[in-house]
């Protein structure tokens, strides 16, 4: 492909152009491709979303063994292409979305397009600290749905003092022996209802004032380091499972200014659809959702994105 994206101007253009890939986005490019729409699909330096760094999903349906995520990535990537989407692997540089056709670019080439869809996703949170990213899927984990089921009968720690560290934390007394909460001040952020829930079960403990100075371990985590801010004082505590419960950060920098987003920055759709608050531009998966935040919902939306898409280009008149 040429490096002037002059010269691509012409012919790279897009009935419906999906930027991101993941479950959102594959399942938009599958729908879109059987509908004859021919989508190009900007899947990104990192194709695959978060699930490229999952080594275990047992919740999806059709894999009754499991499947690890990459897996899932490459069963998708080539059931899209199989009806004709084109891939193309380019991170998105600039979107402009102010006049049709949309503009979106890549270091590398233009792109036009009647209709855009977003699969960006989100990413979750980390606390930033070295061990921390050794042990990813080695015993710390961003998604209690997603991996709490691993961690049967062992004891686990979330990291966290809001509603969703509350609601990891209740949710994963179902598997472990115990469940400590690591919270950075001496009360916690969660509504009331969420602080009672946790503070009145058996199996939940609270390590306040302390953060995670390292986490623990040889080829699994073991336990963590942990510091009191008050004292300075270090303890560790043992764990086998390290829950990090500080938020999620939708991947909507190029379009802010452009789309209408929510305080936390996730793309807003209109409510049953995945229209968004610009007539021919659509959002699917985590980049639009805070609230489920898993695979199956992602594609569930994506599948929306496309169907809606396409009758938008049909009431639209465009061939």
């Amino acid at each position: 492909m040429s490096s002037d994206p002059s010269a691509e101007n012409a012919s790279e253009h897009a009935r419906v152009l999906i930027v991101g890939s993941g479950p959102a986005g594959y399942t938009a490019a599958i729908y879109a491709a059987r509908a004859g729409l021919e989508p190009v699909v900007l899947a990104g330096f990192a194709f695959g979303g978060q699930l490229m760094i999952t080594t275990d999903v047992e919740n999806y349906p059709g894999y009754p063994e499991g499947v690890t995520g990459p897996a899932m990535m490459e069963d998708l990537q080539k059931q899209a292409e199989r009806f004709g989407s084109r891939l193309i692997f380019e991170d998105a540089t600039s979107v402009d979305l102010s006049a049709r056709p949309f503009k979106v670019e890549t270091d590398e080439a233009c792109f036009t397009a009647d209709s855009v869809v977003i699969a960006t996703g989100a990413s979750a949170r980390w606390l930033g600290i070295e061990s921390e990213q050794r042990f990813v899927n080695l015993g710390v984990s961003a998604c209690a749905t997603c991996d709490g089921a691993l961690y049967r009968d062992k004891a686990i720690a979330v990291v966290g003092g809001g509603d969703t560290a509350m609601e990891e934390a209740l949710f994963l007394t179902r598997f472990g022996t115990k469940v400590t909460v690591i919270h950075r001040r001496d009360e916690l952020r969660a509504s009331k209802i969420m602080q009672q829930r946790a503070l009145a079960h058996d199996k939940i403990e609270f390590a306040w004032d302390s953060e995670v100075d390292e986490v623990l371990g040889d080829k699994f985590v073991t336990g963590v380091r942990l510091k009191n801010l008050k004292t300075g004082a270090l303890e560790e505590l043992a764990i086998e499972g390290l829950f990090i419960a500080i938020g999620h950060q939708p991947t909507t920098e190029l379009f802010k200014g452009q789309l209408e987003l929510d305080d936390a920055g996730y793309v807003k759709v209109q409510p049953g659809t995945t229209r968004t608050s610009l007539e021919g531009v659509f959002a699917c998966g985590d980049v639009s959702d805070p609230t489920y935040r898993q695979a199956v919902t992602a594609a569930g939306t994506g599948c929306m994105a496309s169907i809606d898409a396409e009758r938008w280009l049909a009431e639209e008149g465009f061939e």
